[in-house]
């Protein structure tokens, strides 16, 4: 389980540093008991895998079945967000590739010079995913076998022709003018969100083995950021058919009371939720919330009071609890999920309230509770912290200057005047600079006031050799 823990939970991985560096950091921390480990873990491929931890007992291994192998594998082949940004046939296949293609290069060209392109990339995996625009339908392997016929093509092809063409003059060129600001946005599809691709398909310094490596990396970061939206939905998809299953097994005889007391003993540590002030106290358990929201939804199908009736007139009172969270699963995200179906009740039973710490104030002040007047308040609040789009900074690389110094331009749009760290920008930046082989500047443009809080300047390698 460690070992799946630090390759990030997939079953093939290829090798870098700061895989063993989490192996080392999870071990220790789970022969000190600052951490347990998970009774499984389940892999979004098709067939679904999941690996169960052999020292489980049957009765937590009837558990982990339960949660994983149908609870998980349900959500990952129906939720619409994996259905789109992911290819679960494909996955297994990409990764034993990537595997072999990165130990090829560390033969080829060295340790050093593959961790020093995977390093760089590891850095901007969070910003190097398609969040809006849809990423290619072509099946990882196909597009593997695509891209290495063309290097291959292209590595063979050479063509005597075009040395029989007469030397163009250069006065003849177009003028620069014609190349202004938008026609070479248009023309490298600018703005661009997804870092790394832009820097796969327009880095002049980038080798073709270089640009596949970063083409591996953005690949596995698309392949996660579903997840990184369903986390709360997931979890709590799983932990409602488990606890499903585990009892309408006991309602029919085909498990005994004491394998059903160890199941929930484990469920109830799952779901549990220390308080605020709580030492254990870490935010909301995803466990928690998604299990006590899919209980709701059922109570609320089923036995609905009047709030209730106020609050979800379209489902409540009707009876089919398993075609409405069906429905749910498949077309919902976190924050859409709690935005439409927290409902008061929950509200009460977890005692949310709504705190807001504004610079301009000098105290932290309550700004609603669970009471009639706070519910939508609360509610609104807790799905826009469930927001990736608005947890994650929005970064994006808007301009070049392909016939000057080639310097390039990113801008981050800053959200209620939070900017970027100090030092991590300028470490990022530079991870950027060594991928670009150029100089890289970054704007801070504030979204409300238009004012430019901060700009940075990281210069072209060839420039720091110099100095």
């Amino acid at each position: 389980m460690l070992d799946a823990y630090c390759s990030v939970g997939m079953p093939l991985m290829y090798e870098h540093w700061s895989f063993g560096k989490r192996f080392i950091h999870d071990e220790e921390r789970y022969r000190k008991g600052y951490q347990g480990l998970a009774y499984e873990i389940v892999i979004n491929s098709s067939p679904c895998i999941s690996y169960c931890m052999e020292e489980n007992t049957m009765a937590i291994q009837a558990l982990v079945m339960a949660h994983a192998a149908f609870g998980h594998n349900h959500f990952f082949k129906n939720n619409y967000l994996f259905q789109q940004w992911t290819d679960a046939e494909a996955i297994l296949d990409y990764l034993d590739f990537a595997k072999r293609y990165v130990t090829e290069c560390e033969e080829r060209h060295g340790v050093a010079a593959v961790e020093e392109i995977l390093d760089a990339a590891h850095a901007l995996m969070d910003q190097s995913v398609f969040r809006y625009r849809r990423p290619s339908k072509l099946k990882a392997g196909e597009a593997e076998e695509r891209e290495r016929d063309l290097r291959e093509h292209d590595a063979q092809d050479f063509r005597e022709l075009w040395s029989t063409l007469p030397p163009v003059d250069e006065a003849e060129l177009p003028d620069q003018a014609e190349c202004d600001l938008n026609a070479r946005k248009a023309r490298l599809n600018l703005p661009e969100e997804n870092i790394l691709y832009f820097l796969q398909k327009n880095s002049p310094v980038l080798e073709d083995w270089q640009r596949e490596l970063l083409r591996i990396v953005r690949n596995t970061a698309q392949y996660f950021y579903p997840q990184k939206q369903t986390k709360m939905m997931n979890e709590g998809c799983a932990t409602f058919v488990h606890y499903h299953i585990v009892n309408e097994l006991y309602d029919r005889g085909q498990i005994t009371e004491g394998t059903l007391l160890e199941i929930l003993h484990s469920h109830s540590n799952v779901v549990f939720q220390p308080g605020f002030d709580d030492p254990r106290f870490s935010g909301l358990n995803p466990y928690a919330l998604g299990f006590a929201m899919m209980q709701d939804i059922r109570r609320i199908c089923t036995e609905p009071t009047d709030e209730d009736r106020e609050w979800f007139p379209d489902i409540a009172g009707n009876d089919d609890w398993r075609g409405i969270l069906k429905d749910i699963w498949a077309n919902y995200r976190d924050e859409s999920f709690i935005l439409q179906y927290l409902s008061p009740k929950l509200i009460r039973d977890f005692k949310l309230f709504l705190l807001s710490d504004r610079a301009a104030q000098p105290h932290i002040s309550v700004d609603a509770i669970h009471n009639a007047q706070g519910y939508e308040e609360v509610r609104k609040a807790l799905a826009a912290s469930y927001d990736v789009s608005a947890m994650e900074p929005d970064i994006q690389i808007v301009d070049v200057d392909l016939k000057g110094d080639r310097e390039l331009v990113v801008r981050h749009a800053v959200q209620d005047g939070i900017v970027l760290d100090e030092k991590t920008r300028v470490d990022v930046l530079d991870y950027i600079g060594r991928l670009w082989g150029y100089a890289v500047r970054l704007e801070g443009i504030d979204l409300a006031t238009g004012r430019n809080p901060y700009t940075e300047r990281v210069a072209a390698p060839d420039e720091k050799d110099a100095a």
